[in-house]
């Protein structure tokens, strides 16, 4: 595994372009929570937003197990950690590397597979309001492609284009069955997965759903479901799109 390549990348700080609560794109405030300097603090006007204490990373990634630990179910484990990757990047993947055998299980299978199953119901809780955490590509917006690229590339930072990506249409998940737009767990595993093991840059990958209905009725009749609610199209349909 070069999880020292990974563990390069997550020391330096990525380019996210993720915001910290000072909305700063700079890599080090977006990433570095209680351990920003006080220098930095100032110069970014947080003096007063945050606890005074300033800690160095080992003691965030401490705090984050003792969380993770604290968790009765692998599902609650499963939100904490979507919830971490999408605020604090570098800290998840710190914690991943240093603990990729305990987590690897939550992150992807077995846990993934219940995961994508009640996707539409936790999804609202795996990460903050709008956060852009992958492409979803809905049949009837086929169309409007060039727009939902555009739309995600002003969502990341410049350099940022993605390098490698994972797509689903979420048909066949894990013998689960057609999961419609929960299948979206997987192309987020494994990323997460291929960053740790590979040493990618996280923020260079892209999890895409092409969002083409299910023929799973359970999922249509769930007012919760956050797909499109539609019986799949034909093969030649399909295809064609």
């Amino acid at each position: 595994m070069l999880a020292s390549e990974a563990s390069s990348v997550i020391n330096s700080g990525t380019s996210s372009a993720r915001r910290s609560r000072s909305g700063s794109p700079d890599p080090l405030a977006s990433s570095a929570g209680t351990a920003l300097p006080y220098a930095r603090r100032s110069a970014l006007h947080l003096k007063g937003l945050v606890p005074s204490g300033v800690e160095d990373f080992d003691i965030q990634e401490k705090r984050a197990l003792e969380q993770l630990n604290m968790k009765s179910t692998n599902m609650e484990k499963y939100m904490f950690l979507s919830w971490l990757r999408t605020t604090n990047l570098n800290l998840f993947y710190r914690l991943v590397l240093h603990n990729l055998k305990q987590i690897a299980p939550v992150i992807y299978t077995p846990t993934v597979g219940q995961a994508c199953q009640e996707y539409s119901h936790i999804y609202p809780f795996l990460a903050p309001p709008n956060a852009v955490d992958g492409l979803y590509i809905p049949l009837d917006e086929v169309d409007s492609i060039d727009e939902i690229i555009s739309n995600y590339r002003e969502s990341i930072a410049e350099g940022d284009e993605p390098e490698i990506t994972v797509i689903t249409d979420g048909s066949r998940i894990l013998g689960l069955g057609d999961l419609g737009v929960n299948g979206m767990g997987i192309p987020v595993g494994k990323l997460q997965l291929y960053v740790a093991a590979a040493g990618l840059n996280p923020d260079r990958c892209l999890p895409i759903v092409l969002d083409f209905g299910t023929n799973t009725e359970s999922y249509l009749e769930d007012p919760l479901y956050l797909g499109l609610r539609q019986h799949r199209p034909s093969d030649s349909d399909f295809y064609a799109a």
